[in-house]
């Protein structure tokens, strides 16, 4: 078993390549934030990455999300069970995947727990949305598939303030913040999407309405972060938040995204504002 100090740092280093928008407001946490945050990241990664994912079968992406799915409702999550299970595809699968026991281990023992429900969760609506192809047809299945992909990101994140330091913020509002983080990714990777046939525009819905789902829940996150006085928890949340407006702005004006520059100077400004 690897010590703490070295899961850790491979923590850090996959976050780095995995997610340029989550990477940057971790790493300003303190310690103790960094790697709850940072650990329970990585579990909802290592599930989105099977869903996601662009080789496997539907039919073995359901089976390995379900079948997680109940692994990570046991009182102890047997490794040795999640390896045997990812053993066929273990040469398809990412790090970030195959290493979810990793991600656990480091996880602090006070809200372990809450990660591994919303990781079990979430694991089994993808795989519901797995079996439906992704076929979203009204508004109601696109908050439902924003809840589960992302909605859940917020809940789990409230739990973790809760449990940091009593700090107490609506879930509603939480899962508001997730969905309008995924809704701008949705408008951002919409032609790369239609590329590989998927759409998660409701029927009689166009580009502009699904701007305005994301805007809509772009404003829930800004009352989200009103309740929130923990100054590290408040840049952490600020951050992604900033950076999905920009690129919703980006968008609007014709281009594709923020470029790195962009996102750098956005993140500079926000920590000379603390």
């Amino acid at each position: 078993m690897m010590n703490e100090a070295k899961l850790q740092k491979d923590a850090m280093h996959i976050l780095k390549l995995t997610s340029r928008t989550f990477y940057i407001p971790i790493k300003l946490l303190n310690p103790t934030l960094r790697k709850t945050v940072g650990s329970a990241y990585l579990c909802m990664r290592a599930i989105d990455e099977i869903e996601d994912h662009e080789e496997l079968h539907p039919d073995s992406k359901q089976h390995l999300l379900r079948s997680t799915s109940k692994l990570l409702q046991h009182d102890f999550f047997d490794v040795a069970a999640y390896r045997e299970l990812l053993k066929p595809y273990e040469n398809l699968l990412p790090e970030v995947t195959l290493r979810l026991g990793d991600w656990l281990a480091v996880c602090p023992a006070g809200i372990v727990e809450k990660v591994k429900e919303s990781t079990s969760i979430m694991a089994d609506g993808m795989a519901k949305w797995v079996e439906k192809n992704f076929l979203i047809k009204t508004k109601e299945d696109l908050d439902d598939y924003t809840y589960y992909v992302a909605g859940l990101v917020g809940v789990m994140l409230s739990d973790i303030w809760e449990q940091y330091d009593g700090t107490k913020t609506d879930r509603e509002l939480a899962i508001g913040y997730g969905r309008g983080l995924q809704a701008v990714n949705m408008l951002r990777n919409q032609d790369e999407d239609a590329d590989r046939g998927v759409t998660f525009i409701p029927d009689g819905w166009s580009r502009k309405e699904l701007f305005e789902y994301a805007e809509a829940n772009l404003q829930k996150a800004d009352e989200y972060i009103e309740s929130i006085t923990n100054k590290n928890i408040l840049l952490f949340c600020k951050i992604p938040l900033t950076l999905a407006k920009k690129t919703i702005s980006a968008l609007h004006s014709g281009q594709e995204k923020m470029n790195r520059k962009e996102v750098e100077s956005t993140v500079e400004a926000i920590l000379n504002e603390q």
